[in-house]
């Protein structure tokens, strides 16, 4: 796939996601809550961002061709300038 390609696909992804889970801002203000509990110190959106391209990253290590992953990349991007302003 192009990476026009790509970039549309991952801005219709999020559109559906925005629509199943709600804002991303307010979606990963709500994954930095519990996962501050989970981890005993505060844990901002934008860490959240951070963490889920890191774990994409790391699945591929192991497939750099794996589409979701790197589609999934773009999408953390974009959510990572919504939830950094």
């Amino acid at each position: 796939m192009s990476a026009g390609g790509i970039l549309k696909h991952a801005a219709d992804v999020l559109a559906e996601r925005t629509q199943t889970y709600g804002a991303p801002d307010k979606a990963m203000a709500a994954i930095a809550v519990r996962w501050s509990i989970t981890l005993g110190h505060p844990v901002t959106p934008a860490e959240v961002v951070l963490c889920m391209i890191d774990l994409k990253l790391t699945r591929l290590v192991r497939d750099p061709r794996h589409q979701d992953s790197i589609l999934d990349i773009a999408g953390y991007a974009a959510v990572l300038s919504e939830v950094s302003r």
